[in-house]
């Protein structure tokens, strides 16, 4: 069976883009060509720039563009930038001398806004004028079907490899909102591919959570969502970046940013639709992208640590801890709460989520009954019983519940307001806060809101992160968890990526031709010019030769139809095993050679004599390729369990071994590879091997091989290695 991990489709309008289209041209380039680093854009000359020129601008009353105006007006004298209006039919805007066009602005000019509906002719002009960024806000392009695709393909030719940065086409203004300045501490920078969805994120400042920058980047036509990420990583004051994304321009420059944000400690969360195939059309109709295999994306997410939530909500609350944690000094969850029924069920949840919720240490529930009275449990989750909350004893009990070593997160659900308590209570958890490095979460759990508990007491503290439901809670926990724990094994992969070709790509480009299926005997050569072991076996072309062979490899010895369209040979019984003499080789040669011409299976090459190998955990291992990132790496279970489960996992290279063990880890069947009843553990080692060798094929012969099955693979117990029983090879 060969592993789709992409849709494979291309949606009516839509232009692909060149691999790695933002990708800087004089980079370092890795054994495909492609370049290791993203093209450089100076950021900040946009959303901090010295000139600004409003191409098309206006005060006419009750016109669009004199709303824009305004606001860009009012955003330029935010930032201390210099606006220029540019319109013929004007000679003053809003008190301000209006210019004929971009040659006559007296300025150097940082940050260009077109207000214009055929934005091509002023983009020419601008880049002659050496205008440094350009902001397009006119739809009607690749979101719009052919027509619209090719005059957004123009647009991206005008920015191609010069000076001038197209933000656009089809955005709109988020990037010049007003933003808060009098919150503290590390900021969220937000990424959106449709202004109405990341409005929520800015109106969290609303309830004391920053933001600092807003990058809505529209149809990519040049500037695309690596590149903010990119820039957003570097940025001091942000802690964390939020992204909502219906597709990506391009999947390796993406990759790309991904570590570049990974090495930088920066922490990126992502809601990506696209799950669902109506998820995927939607995203299409909207932005003009390829959304790519939603699989592969997520592999893409897990290599490269980002988060990856579900809802807007979650994208919320899973910034904002982010944004106001660091590095945790222990993993474990502790549960308190006032009332035993709510602690329980936070318990539950969190444990269910996968967080540890470790019994605290006998001294730490010791000094805990010297406040909360013997009957009420102490052992984690810590139920005070209501009364100690109100008084001197809550700041006691929380105090002791954070000195505990295992202890890096205290969890704090307040299921009701009950002035005074609960104003005690959250006043007690955010002086808690601001005296330790561990992290303090309250579940605010009253549906109205209003209360002087959560409006005046935890919100407008930046050390608790306060959430509104459980599941919230114990999600962002996990992925902030989860996220350092990737970050203390991490490496980039980009820094060990091949730069030239291994001997064996030579030699297996020879084996390759032009879309055309390999037969199982030439991928097996494919596998070997690599180094994957596969069994003893002889191609032959007689029951003769048949004997032979398997008297020269040792019964007992399996024989299969040969030929290259022959993937699923078993289905037509032209697989035999177990054979154990001569007469039944002699048999089992005919009746394969007679069911291959009722099968109408074409031309066989031969039949071939193979090794019989029987013990170990069968495996699969395959390349196929997403449309946006290229060729993917899959392992699974392997013979018929790759069908009946699906359990196969992706990873999108570079990788390096640390990532296959990681995949590996994903996988529902890994008790099967750990020892299972009596049986004795495979050879993990190997394994990771193979894929590794694997791995380095789709790297060498991305551009030859478009699908690989190695199925079964055979994981001998640990010490025997592995053994490719079968495999399929499609060439490009």
């Amino acid at each position: 069976m060969m592993l789709h991990d992409s849709r494979g489709h291309h949606f009516p309008g839509h232009t692909r883009t060149s691999v790695t289209a933002n990708a800087d041209p004089s980079a370092e380039l890795d054994v495909t060509g492609r370049p290791l680093a993203l093209r450089p854009a100076d950021l900040d000359r946009f959303f901090r720039p010295r000139t600004v020129a409003v191409i098309g601008a206006s005060d006419t009353e009750g016109r669009p563009g004199a709303r824009i105006t305004a606001q860009l007006i009012a955003w330029a004298e935010r930032v201390g930038a210099r606006l220029f209006p540019v319109n013929p039919k004007h000679e003053r805007i809003a008190g301000r001398p209006c210019h004929a066009d971009i040659s006559a602005v007296p300025e150097p000019v940082d940050l260009a806004v077109v207000l214009v509906g055929d934005p091509a002719e002023v983009l020419e002009q601008l880049a002659g004028a050496g205008v440094g960024f350009a902001v397009v806000f006119a739809a009607g392009f690749a979101e719009a079907g052919n027509a619209g695709a090719e005059a957004q393909a123009r647009l991206a030719q005008l920015t191609s490899g010069g000076s001038l940065r197209l933000l656009g086409p089809n955005t709109n203004l988020n990037a010049f909102e007003e933003f808060r300045t009098d919150l503290d501490g590390p900021a969220i920078a937000l990424i959106t591919q449709s202004g109405h969805q990341g409005r929520p994120v800015f109106a969290a400042q609303e309830i004391g959570i920053r933001v600092s920058h807003w990058a809505p980047v529209g149809n990519e036509a040049d500037l695309e969502i690596a590149d903010f990420v990119r820039h957003f990583a570097d940025q001091e004051e942000v802690g964390v970046i939020a992204a909502y994304v219906e597709g990506f321009k391009d999947g390796r420059t993406f990759a790309l940013a991904a570590d570049h944000a990974a090495r930088q400690g920066v922490p990126v969360v992502v809601v990506k639709v696209g799950r669902t195939e109506t998820g995927a059309r939607m995203a299409q109709s909207h932005t003009g992208k390829l959304t790519g295999g939603d699989r592969t994306a997520s592999a893409v997410f897990r290599q490269y640590g980002v988060t990856r939530v579900d809802g807007l909500d979650e994208l919320i609350d899973t910034s904002q801890l982010f944004a106001r944690t660091r590095t945790p000094i222990a993993q474990g969850v502790c549960v308190y709460s006032i009332s035993g029924g709510t602690g329980a069920h936070m318990a539950d949840l969190a444990a269910a989520e996968g967080l540890a919720v470790p019994q605290l240490e006998r001294a730490t529930q010791e000094k805990l009954h010297e406040w909360i009275p013997p009957y009420l449990t102490v052992s984690n989750p810590v139920d005070n019983g209501g009364h100690p909350a109100g008084d001197e004893r809550g700041r006691k009990i929380i105090d002791t519940i954070l000195a505990d070593p295992a202890i890096g997160v205290l969890v704090c659900p307040i299921t009701g307001a009950f002035p005074p308590m609960s104003d005690r209570l959250a006043q007690d958890l955010v002086d808690a806060a601001e005296a330790t490095d561990k992290v303090v979460c309250v579940v605010w759990g009253s549906p109205v809101g209003d209360e002087d508990a959560y409006r005046e007491i935890l919100l407008k503290s930046n050390k608790v992160v306060v959430f509104r439901t459980f599941g919230n809670c114990v999600r962002a926990l996990r992925a902030y968890l989860d996220y350092h724990r990737f970050r203390t094994q991490y490496s980039s992969p980009f820094e060990d990526v091949p730069r030239t070709a291994s001997p064996a790509a030579a030699k297996a480009k020879r084996l390759l031709s032009s879309g055309k299926p390999l037969s199982e005997h030439s991928a097996k050569q494919l596998l070997r010019t690599y180094g994957i072991r596969v069994p003893r076996e002889q191609l032959v072309t007689s029951a003769a030769a048949a004997v032979r062979a398997a008297g020269l490899i040792g019964y007992p010895v399996v024989m299969k139809a040969c030929g290259p369209q022959l993937p699923h040979k078993s289905d037509l019984g032209l697989v035999k095993l177990s054979l154990r003499s001569a007469s039944q080789v002699r048999d089992a040669y005919r009746e394969i050679t007679d069911a291959a011409k009722e099968a109408g299976a074409g031309r066989l090459e031969g039949v071939l004599v193979c090794q019989q190998v029987d013990r170990g955990v069968e495996m699969v291992v395959g390349i196929s390729h997403d449309d946006l990132f290229g060729p993917t790496v899959s392992v699974g279970l392997g013979g018929i369990f790759v069908e009946v489960f699906d359990d196969i996992a992706i990873g999108v290279p570079p990788f390096g071994a640390y990532e296959v063990k990681r995949m590996l880890g994903e996988l529902r069947g890994l008790k099967c590879l750990q020892g299972l009843r009596g049986q004795p553990p495979a050879d993990l080692d190997a394994l990771v091997d193979v894929v590794m060798r694997v791995q380095r094929m789709a790297l060498e012969l991305g551009d030859e091989i478009a699908e690989l099955d190695i199925n079964p693979l055979m994981v001998m117990p640990r010490g025997g290695g592995t053994v490719a029983l079968d495999a399929l090879a499609v060439a490009r």
